[in-house]
């Protein structure tokens, strides 16, 4: 039968060390790239709220343009009239099915922008919190002055 050899219930002070140094240094890194992905992703989500206005602004042109060329069809009910109407629609539908697609996005970027946020303030918490801590464990010892000895009168 093989004999079990002990497993060390301790570690080495360097080792130990080692960890928590590592473990600071791992949290301030996510700390820094998290308020890096809350830069990103608010840039991401300007860009995609411009394109969003953008084409609503589209949307409501074409819309117009609709009107008139179903104003112009009723009227007179050539090919172009109906050639112009067709393209419009066509246009619009484009315009739509860009809208549902920014509209997502616009929405999944909102999402990971607000959990990013908390993430971020957690980290950056935990960091400030770290440093205090460190501040006050190495801080120098206080010398503490020794007591003059008092003589003691003989009367």
């Amino acid at each position: 039968m093989a004999v079990k050899k002990k497993a060390r219930s301790s570690i080495s002070s360097n080792q130990s060390s080692k960890t928590v140094d590592d473990a600071i240094a791992n949290l301030k890194n996510a700390a820094i790239s998290t308020s890096k992905a809350v830069v990103d992703t608010t840039k991401n989500k300007k860009k995609l709220l411009i394109e969003s206005k953008r084409l609503a602004k589209k949307l409501a042109s074409l819309m117009k343009k609709k009107k008139s060329a179903r104003a112009a069809l009723n009227k007179d009910s050539s090919a172009t009239n109906r050639k112009v109407l067709k393209n419009i629609e066509k246009d619009i539908s484009v315009n739509k099915k860009e809208v549902a697609k920014i509209t997502a996005e616009k929405s999944m970027a909102i999402a990971e922008l607000s959990s990013l946020k908390i993430i971020s303030k957690r980290a950056a918490g935990y960091v400030k919190a770290l440093a205090s801590a460190d501040k006050t464990i190495n801080k120098p010892k206080k010398k503490r002055r020794k007591k003059k000895s008092t003589k003691v009168d003989p009367s």
